[in-house]
């Protein structure tokens, strides 16, 4: 009996002993798979950045192409609202320009005075290539008028008066009604086709939904009343309507 208890009193380092060798041998475990497991996690993040990149490339390159139509178009919007805008001027000016007189039948050259309209207002011939001298010219540029600027504006006038007292094919005694076309400069540039004529089908009025526009065409065309020399714009609509 005493020799068991003596045996126990000496067994109890050797377990000791045992137990802290094995706890560090798990230690030593548990760190090596936690290293190999950090290895795989670094090896699994590099992977994922590589195809992260590749769909974030992949998303941009599809917005850009599906956004770069839409900003193309816009653009060209604001380009030809704006030339409308100057259009506009220009065809006030040369309104402005009949009602003071400061353009004339007379004048030699006729420096865009309005031609005769024959049946409708609106059926008067749109202008030849190479006639844009025969035309009022609106220098936006300040380089005078050229044919192959984009700035530039040449106005057609047209008029109408079913008063068969008028002679000489001067309407400013009796007053009329005026059809105004404003065309770019760059419509009678060489190469460039024909102008539309009102009888074309595809003959349409402009406008800034359709981007740049169409150089065949009037920039913008408009109508007004030009009034007898001396008598208020009234008073020369009721001579005519009377």
């Amino acid at each position: 009996m005493n020799k068991l208890i003596k045996d126990n009193s000496y067994s109890q380092p050797l377990l000791f002993n045992g137990a802290k060798t094995e706890t560090a041998f798990r230690d030593q475990q548990t760190k090596s798979k936690s290293g190999s497991c950090a290895q795989k996690s670094k090896s699994r993040d590099g992977g994922y950045t590589i195809i992260e990149s590749l769909v974030a490339m992949i998303v941009v390159s599809v917005l850009m192409i599906a956004i770069a139509p839409v900003m193309a178009f816009s653009v060209a919007t604001r380009v030809q609202a704006r030339r409308m805008e100057l259009a506009t001027q220009a065809a006030r000016t040369y309104i402005d320009a009949l009602k003071t007189g400061a353009i004339k039948f007379s004048d030699t050259p006729k420096k865009g005075f309005p031609i005769k309209a024959s049946g409708k207002l609106e059926d008067a011939p749109a202008p030849n290539q190479g006639t844009q001298n025969d035309l009022y010219c609106v220098d936006m540029d300040g380089d005078g008028c050229v044919n192959t600027s984009s700035k530039d504006f040449y106005v057609q006038g047209a008029w109408l008066n079913k008063d068969t007292s008028i002679s000489g094919g001067d309407p400013t005694s009796k007053g009329y009604q005026l059809l105004v076309r404003v065309y770019r400069a760059d419509s009678f540039a060489p190469g460039v086709p024909p102008l539309k004529n009102p009888d074309d089908p595809k003959y349409k009025k402009q406008s800034v939904v359709y981007g740049v526009g169409d150089m065949r065409m009037p920039v913008v065309e408009m109508s007004t009343e030009i009034p007898a020399s001396g008598n208020p714009s009234y008073k020369s609509l009721y001579d005519r309507l009377k």
